[in-house]
């Protein structure tokens, strides 16, 4: 994937102008979403890494990079679907995302559907934990 691709996140934009600066650590997630997208972008390009980096930091030390790896690995993730944002702005230090992310795994395509909270601590958006839908 070359920045000059479709961002995996499909926001429309190009890598380089989206997820791609992230990524790289060049630059941090502005939004509970972008950090959302970002995360998607880092299963697709397999950036195990940076899944464990932008987790709260609480809950690093018990992050499964095996199995974690492996789902990335084994899943060809097909898209993105933002489906609603609550919070999460550059101002906020809490957010929710409800999102579908798919992807094809053993020859069958499949649904994720979640809604991930945010947290923003230092400046940074991190991945708290997946709610239950109300």
């Amino acid at each position: 994937m070359t920045d000059a691709s479709p961002c995996p996140c499909g926001s429309g934009q190009t890598l380089a102008l989206c997820c791609g600066p992230v990524l790289a650590r060049k630059a941090v997630a502005g939004t509970a979403e972008a950090l959302m997208r970002s995360r998607y972008s880092a299963y697709v390009m397999q950036d195990i890494a940076y899944l464990k980096e932008t987790l709260w930091p609480k809950y690093q030390p018990g992050f499964d990079e095996a199995a974690t790896a492996r789902w990335a690995s084994e899943s060809r993730w097909t898209g993105l679907k933002v489906l609603q944002t609550t919070g999460g702005g550059p101002d906020d230090r809490d957010g929710t995302v409800l999102f579908e992310a798919r992807y094809l795994s053993c020859a069958q395509l499949h649904t994720h559907r979640e809604l991930s909270r945010f947290r923003k601590k230092s400046g940074r958006w991190y991945y708290v934990e997946a709610m239950e839908e109300t």
